[in-house]
């Protein structure tokens, strides 16, 4: 126990922990985005209702305007309804749920790939090194959402039509995340090329140690700092990602809509007086990743040494 007190107790009197509490900007940025993971984490428990369950809409309560009563039913949604007479507030936390889950999952498989490319490349040299980093070169010509979505229609188009909806999820992820692998590849291998010339390196070659070893257990806790901002500003990009590709309709399944869907049915309806579809959607994209954009924006420069 005093141990952990202790480890608390040196946190508390960290750099990193008196940078956090003297930014305002930082607090109201992860604030917000707690917030946010915890509507979604407990959808179930804090949504009004379950927006997707077809048997509990009401038609007659479409297009009823946010703290007003509809005309037919008299009944009141603090955000309004859509179309279908869904509660909006219900689906944006439902739909916060999908598109959370896309952008961490994602990023945490662009991160595995890149970083395992990064480290291999960097120790190995040569024709990996070469290799790998003009697939690299080659990628980063291209927008990263169009690589997204060149992956998402292939791997749409060799999936048979019964399964493309149920593995919609899965093939979105992997789209985004193979077009978000780069930044972790090649800020990992030019660590690594540093941190391999280095005499712990050398130490642990001259007692045997075999190269995957070197680089599971030496180099790889030494190059992961800079890792974990890039992830940080990646899951801003993830989620903006897999919203335009929702928005385009070639993302999250009708069945489980995400933000960018939510947006999509929304926009439609913009110049027909109901606003609220599109804004409220919107504005909680907006202020997730905003918030996340400037957690990482802090994050890299606390953890950036020449800046201390």
């Amino acid at each position: 126990m005093s141990g952990e007190k202790s480890l608390m107790s040196r946190f508390g009197e960290s750099d990193f922990f008196y940078s956090f509490k003297r930014s305002p900007v930082t607090l109201v940025s992860f604030a917000v985005v707690l917030l946010l993971i915890l509507l979604a984490v407990f959808a179930d428990l804090v949504a009004p209702t379950n927006p997707f369950d077809v048997g509990s809409l009401n038609l007659m309560n479409g297009f009823t305007p946010p703290m007003q009563p509809n005309a037919f039913t008299g009944e009141v949604f603090f955000l309004g309804t859509d179309d279908q007479g869904r509660d909006l507030l219900s689906a944006i936390i439902f739909g916060l749920r999908v598109s959370l889950f896309v952008g961490l999952t994602a990023v945490a498989f662009a991160m595995l790939l890149g970083v395992s490319l990064g480290l291999w490349a960097g120790y190995r040299g040569g024709w990996v090194d070469s290799l790998i980093m003009r697939a690299a070169d080659i990628q980063v010509t291209f927008p990263s959402i169009l690589i997204a979505m060149l992956i998402f229609g292939i791997a749409r188009g060799l999936l048979p039509p019964s399964m493309r909806d149920e593995l919609a999820i899965s093939v979105l992820i992997i789209s985004i995340g193979l077009s978000e692998w780069v930044p972790f590849a090649r800020t990992v291998r030019g660590t690594t090329l540093v941190e391999k010339e280095k005499e712990y390196v050398q130490a642990a070659r001259l007692i045997g140690l075999g190269s995957g070893q070197i680089m599971l257990r030496h180099i790889l806790p030494n190059v992961l700092s800079p890792v974990l901002v890039i992830a940080t500003i990646t899951l801003a990009l993830a989620i903006i990602a897999e919203a335009t590709l929702s928005f385009l309709g070639v993302g999250a399944p009708p069945t489980e809509p995400s933000l960018g869907t939510l947006i999509r049915i929304g926009q439609d309806f913009l110049f027909s007086g109901e606003w609220w579809i599109l804004i409220f959607p919107a504005a909680t994209l907006l202020a997730l990743a905003l918030s996340v954009n400037l957690l990482g924006d802090w994050l890299r420069d606390t953890l950036n040494p020449r800046l201390k």
